[in-house]
Protein backbone atom coordinates (compact mmCIF):
# COMPACT_ATOMS: atom_id res chain seq x y z
CA UNK A 1 0.00 0.00 0.00
CA UNK A 2 1.13 3.08 -0.93
CA UNK A 3 2.46 5.49 2.14
CA UNK A 4 -0.63 8.33 1.50
CA UNK A 5 -3.42 5.29 1.38
CA UNK A 6 -1.94 4.57 4.95
CA UNK A 7 -1.81 8.20 6.08
CA UNK A 8 -5.67 8.89 4.58
CA UNK A 9 -6.74 5.97 6.41
CA UNK A 10 -4.89 6.60 10.27
CA UNK A 11 -6.51 10.48 9.53
CA UNK A 12 -9.99 8.90 8.53
CA UNK A 13 -9.58 6.25 11.64
CA UNK A 14 -8.67 9.38 14.16
CA UNK A 15 -11.30 11.43 13.33
CA UNK A 16 -13.66 8.98 13.32
CA UNK A 17 -12.77 8.57 17.10
CA UNK A 18 -12.60 12.55 17.81
CA UNK A 19 -16.32 12.12 16.26
CA UNK A 20 -17.47 9.80 18.76
CA UNK A 21 -15.28 11.01 21.52
CA UNK A 22 -17.20 14.08 21.58
CA UNK A 23 -20.70 12.56 21.01
CA UNK A 24 -20.23 10.35 24.14
CA UNK A 25 -23.47 11.41 26.25
CA UNK A 26 -24.38 13.90 23.48
CA UNK A 27 -27.91 15.69 23.86
CA UNK A 28 -28.19 15.96 20.30
CA UNK A 29 -29.27 12.36 20.69
CA UNK A 30 -31.88 12.95 23.13
CA UNK A 31 -33.16 15.62 21.38
CA UNK A 32 -35.68 13.68 19.26
CA UNK A 33 -37.15 11.99 22.40
CA UNK A 34 -37.35 15.86 23.80
CA UNK A 35 -39.14 16.78 20.93
CA UNK A 36 -41.80 14.29 21.22
CA UNK A 37 -42.11 15.10 24.21
CA UNK A 38 -42.99 18.83 24.23
CA UNK A 39 -45.30 18.05 21.69
CA UNK A 40 -46.98 15.13 23.44
CA UNK A 41 -47.41 17.26 26.71
CA UNK A 42 -49.62 20.05 24.83
CA UNK A 43 -52.54 16.89 24.70
CA UNK A 44 -54.86 17.72 27.38
CA UNK A 45 -54.93 14.89 30.52
CA UNK A 46 -53.02 12.14 28.95
CA UNK A 47 -50.19 14.03 27.80
CA UNK A 48 -47.83 14.11 30.92
CA UNK A 49 -48.36 10.37 31.68
CA UNK A 50 -47.65 9.59 27.24
CA UNK A 51 -44.78 12.20 28.11
CA UNK A 52 -43.31 10.56 30.44
CA UNK A 53 -41.33 7.42 28.85
CA UNK A 54 -39.74 10.21 26.54
CA UNK A 55 -38.77 11.96 29.36
CA UNK A 56 -37.13 8.71 31.04
CA UNK A 57 -35.43 7.97 27.61
CA UNK A 58 -34.01 11.60 27.17
CA UNK A 59 -32.75 11.48 30.85
CA UNK A 60 -31.15 8.42 30.19
CA UNK A 61 -29.27 9.27 27.08
CA UNK A 62 -28.09 12.40 28.98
Amino acid sequence: MSSSIILRRVCQGALLLAIAGSLGGCGLVALPFRATSAVVKVVPVAGDVVAAPFDATAEVID
